[in-house]
Formats: C-alpha cells, structure tokens, sequence
C-alpha cells in the first residue's frame, strides 16, 4: 500500500528540481525547457496524488495508476540525486562554485546521459500523466493533505454486564467526577487519552450511566465529535441532547445564547466522544458557550490525541492502560464461542491464550480475532491466527486495523511517510530519537527548514508530534531531549506494516516470493547463515533496493562479499547498515554508492582501516564507526566529505580526527554529531583543528587515556562526558557560547566544576546540568559562580558519595524547575534558599541522609512559600500539589528537609 510514497518522493523531486544545482544545469546544457516541462508535470500530478492515495483502496485501476508512478518517481530522484552528487564532486563542497562542473571541460558523455534520463523520464510522466483524468482526481496540497475518514457515530448506552474490564478505570473517573472542583473556573475538563479501540468510549458510556454520575448531575449531555469540530453544529447537538428537541433552525447567535441560558448555574457533565481538533480557537469559542454551569460541572473528552488532550484541558489526561491477560482471554472466549462453547474446546483456549499476546490489551483486537474465529472450532484456523501477523488477517471496516488506520489518514504526508519507515524495526524495539532520526534523514524524509532550523530539530519534532498523536509509547528521558528511547505499540506496529507495504519489509535469509517493489529491507534474523550462498541467493531476490538494515542480528556479515555484491547490485542505496559485522576490509568499490547517505559499521571489532574512496560519497551524511576497537585511524580526507553531519568513531589514533596540518577550506563544515567513543590512546580532537564551526553535540565516552581537549565549537549546544578517568577538564574549551547541556558521568578524579563553565560564556546559556555517579565530587558551585547561571533550568545530582551540600545561594537560580539529588548519603539538608525560587517545579528526593538529621521545626506554618512546587518526591513517595490533604499530611515530613 505504502499510501504516502508517492506524493513523498513526487514532494522530493519537485524541490530538487528547484535547487541550486538542477538550475545550473537547466543554464549550461541548454535544456531549460525540459526540465521546466519535468517539474510541471510532477507539480500537476503531484497535485492529486493525496486524492489519488485515499481512493486507490476502493479502485484497483487506480492503484496500478499510482504504482508506475512511483517507479518512475524513484528514478526521477535517482537521477536529480545524480547531478547533485556530481555538483558536489566538482565543486569540493562549496555551493557557489557549482558552476565548475558545468563548464565545458566536463566529459559531454555525462551530461549526454544525464540529459537523455530526463528527457526519457518526462515522457513517460506525460503519458501516465494523461490517464489521470479518468479517476476524477481532486487537487490537494500541503495544507490539504489530512484525509478525512468518518467514523461511525456513537451513542451513550451500555449495558455494564456486557464489559469485561475497565472497573477500576471506572472508579477513578468517577472518583474524578464526583470530587470538589479546586479550580478557578467553575467547569474543568477531564480528558481520556489512548490508541483507537482501547475502549475510550465504553469507559465515558459506562461513567455516563453511573448511579453516582446521574445522582450528581442535574444535566447529562453526550456528543460526537469526530472529525468536524464545528462550532455550530457542535452547539446544535449539545442542545438537542439537552432538551431533547431539534434546533437546526437557529442562526449561532441564538443557540449561544440558549446554551448558555440552558446551562446557567446547573451541575452539568458533557460527554465530548472522539475529538480529533487540534485548533485551540475553535475550542475556546465553544468553552465560552459552557462555563456558566454551577460549580463541579464537568467535561469528560475522549481523544487519541495527547495534543488535543492538552489543548482542551488543565489537568493532567487520564491515560487509558491496556487490559490484562485474564480480561482479554474472556473477551476473546465471549466473542468466539456460543455460550458454554468454549468448555468444549480447552485446546482452543490453550491457543487463544497465545492469540491474545499479539492484542496488546486492546479491546478492540480482542473482538477482532475473536469474530474471526467465531464458531471456528477447527484447530487449524486457530493456529493459523495465531501465527499470522495481524495485518495479513481479513479485516471488516470496524475492525482494529481500520480503527487505526484513522489516526494514520489524520496525519499529514510528511508524519505518514516518517511512521512507514518505523515497521523497518521489529515489535518491541526500542527506538532512540536518534537512530530514528538518522534513518528518516538518510531518505530525505526531514526537509532543509526555511527558517534555518536544523534538521535534527525538525526530526525530533516529528518524533514529538507521533507521540502526542499516540503512534509511540513508553518515554524514557535519557538526557534532556537529546537522546531519548520510547516503543511502539505492537497493533500500531501491525498498522505501521500494513500501510508501508511493500516498499517496507521485513524478510529473512530464508524469506520466500519477495516482492520487486521493495525498497526498503531489514533482515530479521537473529544470527548470520553458515553458508554465504544462502546470503548470495537472498541477495539475487531482491531488486534495486535503498536500505539494508540488521536492527537485531546478533554477528553481521563475515566477508566483504556481502558489501560487494550489495555494490554491485543496488546502486541507488540510501542506508547501509552493516552493525556487528566481522569482516576486516571494506571494498574499495563503496565509492560507487553515488546516493549513500548513511553507512553504519558499529562494532565491527575486526577491520583496521577504511579505503580513502570511502570519502568520495559526497552525500553521505552519517558514518557510524563507533565500537571498531582495531580502527587504526580515519581515512586521510574524511574532512572534505562535505555533507557529513553526524560521526560516531572508535579509533586508535591520538589525534580522533586525523592528523591535518591545516584547516583546509570547509573541513568539517557540516558536522553536527560527534560521539567518540573507546579512544584510548586519545590527546586530541584534531592535530592541527582548532575549531569545529557547525558542531552542536560532542559526546566523549569510555577513553581512558590522558588527554587535554583545546578546540574552539562556536556552536555546540550539549556536551555530555563519560568515563573517562583521565580528561582534562580543566581547560581547553573555548567559543561555548551557545552551550545549554552539560553532563558527565563516572569521572572518579572530579572535585568541582571546572571554571570554564562557571565564569565564560557558557554560564548564561546553560540550561540543564547533569552530575551522575562522580564519587570524589564534593562542591557544586561557589556563591560567584551561581551567580552566573541565570539559565539553568535542571540541576540533577546522583551518586556523588562525597556531595554533601548545595550552596546557600540557590535564590540566585531563578530559573531552576527541576532539582533532582539521589543516591548522595553526605546530604543532610537543603538551603533556605530553595523556598524563594518561584520557577521550581519539580523536587525529587532519594537516598539521602536528611529523614535522620536533627532539623529546625518551625517549617509548618511556612508550607505556602513552596506550595507552587507541582512534583514533590520523597524516597519514592509523590506528592501533589492539587491535593491539599495529601501534601498537608506531609508538611512535616518536608519540614525535616529544610533548614530554617
């Protein structure tokens, strides 16, 4: 299906043929003309691929019509993507003498063949272009691209016999419903948030007809919303359920103001079911028409959205959990057998209990497989469930899969085509912002932003936005937002699967009937075959794909027989991903990967250098060499590879980056990411570099040797430092005027600070500061350098054995919200000065020596000076501030913690 593919690539093209390089060419060849026919004609068809995507499910014809279209779309690129490699050959990286490479010394045979590929191309872009007009297609743009799907309309009756499950969700809204209101506003939103068909609606049906719901509530109201969150017809169905008579008659003005006299001073609670608007506008119009309710009136809002969730309520989103195993296993038998039935058949229970784990606690995929099975009671079509993928299985309209599909059609283009590419990496994976992040830039899925906005910002933008939308679960916060790890649901994986296929897939050696229409491959098996001829014969099934990827092999290739063939055969790949291989050469030919963006040999513990040709992949934008324990050094003009922006290296060499004399013209002048990890024989960064302009992140973990780093990075952004025993903090960074992150971790020599960061410019930008597991630190700052950190935001300090106590002048970090200290035995108290930092927010205290330390009293009757802190942790014990009870309960326990 892979329904985003086309407009994607089409979205693509269009914009390279705009570019610098595809206008030199339009000038020195003389084919202005043809190329300008070629972007015109993508441009109209372009133009209604959106409505050609949402209609081909229902128009076999039609999607035929798109496949040729993404054929030759891909080679559109390929060959767009050609005369921008060969721009950058020539011109050595620096844009503005593109104009070298189309003077006439260049060979006439490239621009002959170059020229002739376009020319072939448009042609059969006209001529499939002219077979559009049969479908009856609507231009759609940018702005456009959301395709609206209706759900079906929902009702507020239930029978409470008939769920299985959801009793204590149930008592927690209702708890929510029924208690005082301790905000301003008279009515306050309760929003419940979840991945389609985890059984949102059934919750709000069954709260709505609760005995202590309708006993509190004067008026009851229940509305789907769905996709249209229109003002007036939302007021006019309001209405309708509160009066129970019809008003399609009345202009806007006149159901406002009945509303709002309907409503005047009642308890009242509104049910707003499947709210997918994200327009804070349209929802603050329609709040104006409900806040004159009497005081505990409540709005419960069930949405997919953690945005919307956001947008439409102050409290904190009630997220809705999957079921448990128990309960899903009575769904499943409720739904297929007859009543008794299943007494008959343990062994099909037996495989149930299997069939239930692909359902992930979600209600809906439950009753999915379970009609599918319904009064099947040979073994056969049970195990056949069992064993399939979800996505393989049929699918009716109010199945999961379509249920899903309906947060997917509400993405934009741009969301679908970065989610397709997450079915690369199998179930349960655990994603990092970054790799991810890497693989979407690999395939030009993040474009260059117009307000010089960093890829890397952008991508992880994406990321957030597939979060808010539920596409991605379980967070992890690593360090700051600058990595961090999350996973997908196992039914959003399924969707993930069935939208992207079959340009994405996932395949063994072993795999049987491979599609021609992959482009995109990772290889599941856990452990590399024996035998090279079963890897050969795989590669033989395979067409002209762009990504080969190992996310979870144990032992990559053995040989460089693999690479070489992969050469040989796919020369339009974007992402190569060799981890764990074990071979100890990689081929020369590695140059001939002309559109290599991305090439990942991570822990190949074997090979000792790289052929200098690797350096004439003159888009590749990512070299992962981290964990390559025999790497001598990098090749000799790895800094002329202009488009690089993230390195990670593992090497034996002194100086990390090589031994050049001279800066040279724009060495490294893209580089954002440096991680340098296991260099053990390190002095330096670069002999002979002192500045490094574009980096933003400089990671230096697990080096033992003594090295002193002088280099000036203008830019960076984040510096994290892990064991490494023997660094020099001491000096030696200059130009951090621009640093927010600053972490380290495991250096057992560290005292204090160093006074580079205290007193340069670093001290106005840094944002978030991270001290973790140093056992000899023992002082934060001195009163002079607080002074200094006007930005600081987060202060965490864990497993410091010798820390002992924060500076009284904590008031001066006005901007502090986070202080987090853990695991440091030496600390017996906290300053005054804490209750005088208005910003703070968030305060976590574990397994320190305070609770046993002899305290002033007296803190009691000062407990609102730190009422604004929202988070209180105490040794795992949370306590809120919108409880009262809760936190007046603990005003003594706190009083402990802070000196008077």
């Amino acid at each position: 299906m892979a329904e985003s593919f086309a407009f994607g690539i089409a979205d693509r093209v269009v914009g390279k043929l705009a570019s610098l390089a595809v206008q030199e060419v339009n000038l020195a060849w003389g084919v202005k003309s043809q190329v300008e026919e070629l972007k015109d004609t993508m441009s109209t068809i372009r133009a209604v691929l959106l409505d050609a995507e949402k209609k081909q499910a229902k128009d076999h014809r039609l999607s035929i019509w798109l496949g040729k279209l993404k054929d030759v779309f891909y080679e559109a690129e390929d060959v767009v993507d050609e005369v921008e490699f060969e721009a950058l050959r020539q011109a050595g990286g620096i844009w503005d003498e593109v104009r070298n490479f189309f003077s006439s010394s260049n060979p006439l045979s490239s621009r002959c063949r170059i020229g002739h590929k376009m020319k072939n191309i448009r042609e059969r872009l006209d001529k499939i272009a002219a077979e559009k007009s049969q479908f009856n297609l609507v231009e759609r743009f940018g702005d456009m691209s959301i395709l609206h799907r209706e759900r079906e309309m929902t009702h507020s009756f239930v029978r409470a016999s008939d769920v299985i499950g959801r009793q204590g969700d149930r008592e927690n809204i209702v708890r929510l419903l029924i208690q005082s209101n301790d905000s301003t506003e008279n009515v306050s939103v309760i929003p419940i948030v979840g991945i389609g068909g985890l059984g949102k609606t059934t919750l709000a049906k069954l709260v709505y007809n609760d005995d202590r719901v309708v006993s509190r509530f004067l008026k009851k109201m229940w509305v789907c919303v769905s996709e249209d969150f229109d003002v007036q017809r939302l007021t006019k169905e309001i209405l309708t359920s509160l009066t129970d008579e019809r008003c399609d008659h009345l202009s806007i003005d006149k159901l406002q103001n009945r509303l709002r006299n309907e409503l005047d001073d009642k308890c009242f609670l509104l049910i707003l079911d499947d709210v997918w608007n994200t327009n804070r506008d349209k929802w603050l119009e329609l709040k104006a028409f409900l806040m004159g309710g009497a005081k505990g009136s409540k709005i419960v809002v069930t949405t997919r959205s953690k945005l919307v969730a956001s947008i439409m309520g102050i409290s904190p989103a009630y997220e809705l959990g999957g079921l448990s195993h128990e309960e899903c296993l009575s769904l499943l038998v409720k739904y297929a057998f007859r009543d008794g039935q299943d007494k008959q058949y343990p062994n099909l229970v037996e495989i149930g209990k299997d069939i239930i784990k692909k359902c992930g606690g979600v209600p809906l995929a439950v009753r999915t497989l379970g009609g599918l099975l319904y009064l099947k009671t040979d073994e056969h079509d049970w195990v056949s469930v069992r064993d399939n993928e979800i996505w393989k299985l049929e699918q009716k309209e109010d199945d999961i899969l379509p249920a899903l599909k309906l947060s997917y059609d509400e993405l934009p283009f741009y969301l679908k085509q970065c989610f397709e590419f997450c079915s690369l990496f199998p179930k349960d994976y655990k994603f990092s912002n970054l790799e991810l992040i890497q693989m979407w830039l690999a395939q030009g899925l993040i474009p260059s932003s117009q307000q010089n906005q960093e890829v890397e910002d952008i991508g992880n933008q994406y990321i957030n936005e597939l979060l808010l939308r539920c596409f991605f679960e379980d967070v992890v916060e690593e360090i700051q937002r600058v990595w961090y790890y999350f996973k997908m649901h196992d039914l959003v994986h399924d969707l993930a699967s069935s939208v992207a296929q079959p340009e994405c897939t996932m395949l063994n050696f072993y795999s049987q009937n491979v599609s021609k229409k992959v482009q995109h491959v990772s290889i599941l098996d856990t452990h590399w075959p024996k035998e090279e001829g079963d890897v050969l014969r795989f590669l033989g099934k395979l067409s002209d794909v762009r990504t080969i990827s190992f996310p979870i092999i144990k032992a990559g290739p053995t040989s460089e027989s693999f690479v070489a063939t992969s050469i040989l055969r796919f020369k339009h790949m974007r992402v190569l991903d060799l981890t764990n291989s074990r071979f100890g050469v990689l081929p020369n030919s590695i140059c001939n990967l002309k559109h290599l963006r991305c090439l990942n040999l991570s822990n190949n513990k074997e090979i000792k250098k790289l052929p200098n040709s690797i350096c004439k992949l003159h888009h590749l934008q990512i070299l992962l060499l981290d964990g390559c324990i025999s790497l001598e050094g990098l090749p000799r003009d790895i800094g002329k590879m202009m488009s690089l922006r993230h390195l990670e290296v593992t090497t034996k060499e002194t100086s990390v980056l090589g031994n050049e004399k001279e800066e040279g013209r724009g060495y490294f002048n893209s580089l954002q990411l440096l991680c340098i990890r296991q260099c053990d024989y390190m002095e330096s960064l670069m002999r002979g570099l002192r500045r490094l302009t574009a980096l933003r992140t400089l990671v230096i973990a697990d080096c033992f040797g003594r090295a002193s780093l002088s280099v000036e990075l203008t830019a960076l952004e984040t510096l994290l430092i892990c064991n490494c025993a023997h660094l020099d903090l001491s000096y030696g960074f200059s130009g951090l005027g621009r640093l927010q992150v600053f972490g380290i971790w495991e250096l057992p020599y560290l005292e204090t600070l160093p006074q580079w960061l205290l007193h340069g410019p670093t001290s106005n930008t840094l944002r978030h500061l991270l001290i973790h597991d140093c056992d000899n630190f023992r002082a934060l700052l001195e009163e002079e350098g607080l002074l200094n950190l006007t930005s600081l935001e987060t202060l965490v300090i864990e497993e410091c054995p010798q820390f002992s106590a924060l500076p009284e002048g904590m008031h001066h970090l006005t901007a502090l919200r986070r202080l987090d200290i853990r695991y440091c035995p030496k600390l017996s108290a906290l300053p005054e000065g804490l209750r005088h930092l208005p910003s703070l927010t968030h305060l976590k205290i574990e397994r320190c020596n305070m609770l046993t330390q002899r305290c002033k009293p007296g803190i009691g009757e000062d407990w609102d000076k730190i009422a604004h802190v929202l988070d209180i942790y105490l040794d795992g014990k949370r306590i809120s501030s919108t409880n009262n009870r809760v936190r007046q309960k603990y005003h003594l326990l706190f009083s402990l913690l802070i000196l008077v």
